[in-house]
């Protein structure tokens, strides 16, 4: 019977896909606090992390939910969504203290307009110091107030009331008007600059 101990991976987190370790050595060479977002199929979790040699440490750590504290009726995953989360995170490191940081997406691959670039333009807009190169990467002003989907649901309840019903059903059950997502935007945006 063999005594020897098993084989150690290196780079295990690489192996799996979890992490990439030419990325993290950039990040933490240039000592800043890592701004850490993760889209889910639900909602935004946002982090930011400090680095120290026994291990890296959430100095602030939130997710999208917090928006419903603020009156956020609708989806928690949507690009609207997205920039509020980012304008709430960045108000809170502005609040702690926070200097600056440096955008962490992970492995996820990020499109210009996207989700990932309406949280950025939320954690600019919040005025917390980062780095994100040119302005036109961030999503219309349209799309982070939710305008197209208003126009859009406007549009559809004239046209067909049954897909309507479909594919607003969620927002219906919960009393959301899609309509009405720039007013409740505006609103919650309000609260969080307070």
């Amino acid at each position: 019977m063999a005594t020897r101990k098993p084989k150690s991976v290196p780079f295990r987190r690489k192996k799996e896909g979890k992490t990439n370790y030419h990325r993290r050595l950039k990040i933490l060479l240039s000592q800043k606090s890592r701004l850490v977002v993760r889209l889910t199929n639900q909602k935004v979790i946002v982090q930011i992390i400090q680095f120290f040699p026994e291990g890296d440490r959430v100095a602030i750590g939130m997710d999208s939910s917090a928006l419903r504290e603020l009156g956020w009726k609708y989806s928690l995953k949507n690009i609207s969504a997205a920039y509020l989360t980012g304008l709430l995170i960045g108000k809170k490191a502005v609040d702690a203290k926070q200097e600056e940081v440096v955008f962490d997406s992970g492995n996820q691959s990020i499109l210009h307009g996207g989700k990932h670039f309406a949280f950025l333009k939320g954690i600019v807009d919040s005025g917390l110091q980062i780095k994100h190169g040119d302005e036109k990467i961030f999503p219309s002003k349209e799309r982070l107030t939710g305008a197209h989907v208003a126009s859009y649901a406007k549009k559809l309840k004239s046209e067909n009331q049954e897909k309507y019903n479909h594919v607003f059903g969620q927002y219906l059950k919960a009393n959301a008007h899609p309509e009405d997502i720039t007013k409740n935007f505006e609103e919650v945006k309000k609260k969080i600059l307070g």
